[in-house]
């Protein structure tokens, strides 16, 4: 199940596999679905993400 959090004021959706963060929550689903099948990161997927907080 992703994660919804709010930064600021737009609301970010989280992988709950490797915790990248997502504006889509369509993203954060593909994400946390390739997660937990192949136990990896897809560099095609993660492109759509946001950069980690500071």
């Amino acid at each position: 199940m992703v994660n919804n959090i709010q930064r600021g004021e737009s609301p970010l959706y989280q992988c709950e596999e490797c915790g990248y963060l997502y504006r889509n929550k369509e993203w954060a689903e593909k994400c946390e679905a390739w997660c937990q099948e192949h136990q990896s990161c897809n560099l095609k997927i993660i492109q759509h993400g946001e950069p980690a907080p500071r």
